[in-house]
């Protein structure tokens, strides 16, 4: 059988460019050999925006339309809205039952939150237990790897510890260990030099139109000992070439350090180059293949709908040893 991959994304906002170096690239990369579950986590999404859940919905068919352009195709791999599979709520409540409450506690990510996001009321219930949440999506499945970062690997092994307890606890293999697939995530900075986040409105968005890419890169910030054209760049200091090293080919990149270092160009100019690279190679066919999404009616909810029946299939078989494993 093929290796069962589960990831997942919170629709909370407008997709950019991290996102597609940092998970889409390799998403599309593991569906060609792998029997790939992608989740939009719209509960998950609620935990944060629980006070203002109205673009939610909205955010997750934007979403999964930027998931089919970068070339997540539904015919390999299964789409589907979180909430519209029952189960995941049904095995986190049983979960949530034999999870002690310090492995919640100590979880890195959720005091590092809860020290950082200001904007919000985070001090809930819920936000305290969404990693059981989140190792109900990937148990659900019974999923053999997850494609994470490092710093989410406390979140994997948590989960982890969750299924054994559960299999120690009554007798029953249901749950398997899901291993880490690391993915190495480019650190993409944010036009303004800090982690791009749309908190920080600082992102490039996948379905920016022209003027606004122009305008957010031309706003980004450069090597500061730059000031004037004449004075030889640094670009292993300058944010703009970061993009370049990431999003062209090596000549290209190999083209800007030398009129960067050698002052053959200035900053506006490479940015402006910059602009028009991301337009033709990145973002103009992202958008090209999304207007052609859009004009397909109802294509994306039958896309969720279809998802969602055979995410169900999965979901229910494993609810029925779960219960199996409770009751007799």
């Amino acid at each position: 059988m093929p290796t069962t991959i589960f990831s997942a994304m919170r629709p909370t906002g407008k997709l950019h460019l991290g996102h597609l170096l940092g998970a889409l690239h390799n998403w599309v990369e593991l569906q060609r050999t792998n029997r790939c579950i992608y989740s939009v986590a719209d509960w998950h999404a609620l935990m944060g925006e629980y006070e203002h859940p109205s673009e939610i919905r909205p955010f997750a068919i934007d979403m999964v339309k930027d998931w089919i352009a970068c070339g997540i195709d539904p015919a390999q791999s299964i789409l589907y809205v979180q909430s519209d599979v029952p189960e995941h709520l049904e095995l986190h409540m049983v979960l949530s039952c034999l999870t002690p409450l310090g492995w919640l506690e100590r979880n890195p990510t959720y005091k590092e939150q809860l020290r950082e996001i200001n904007t919000r009321d985070l001090q809930t219930y819920a936000f305290l237990g969404y990693p059981v949440l989140q190792a109900a999506d990937i148990l659900l499945y019974k999923a053999d790897a997850v494609p994470i970062g490092e710093d989410q690997l406390p979140h994997l092994e948590l989960c982890r510890e969750i299924g054994r307890r559960f299999n120690s606890l009554y007798k029953r293999e249901v749950f398997r260990d899901a291993k880490a697939v690391l993915t190495p995530t480019p650190r993409l900075l944010g036009t303004d030099n800090r982690k791009m986040s749309k908190s920080y409105g600082n992102t490039i968005n996948l379905s920016d139109s022209p003027a606004e890419v122009t305008a957010k890169v031309a706003k980004m910030i450069t090597d500061p000992q730059r000031i004037r054209k004449d004075i030889p760049g640094r670009p292993e200091v300058c944010n703009v070439y970061s993009y370049y090293q990431f999003l062209t080919p090596a000549s290209e990149q190999q083209a800007v350090h030398q009129w960067c270092t050698q002052a053959l160009k200035g900053c506006t100019e490479c940015k402006a180059h910059l602009s028009q690279r991301l337009e033709r190679d990145v973002l103009g066919p992202l958008r090209e293949k999304r207007m052609a999404l859009e004009k397909k009616g109802n294509y994306i909810q039958d896309v969720l709908r279809d998802g969602a029946h055979k995410a169900r299939a999965i979901a229910a078989q494993t609810m029925a040893e779960v219960k199996d494993a409770l009751y007799s």
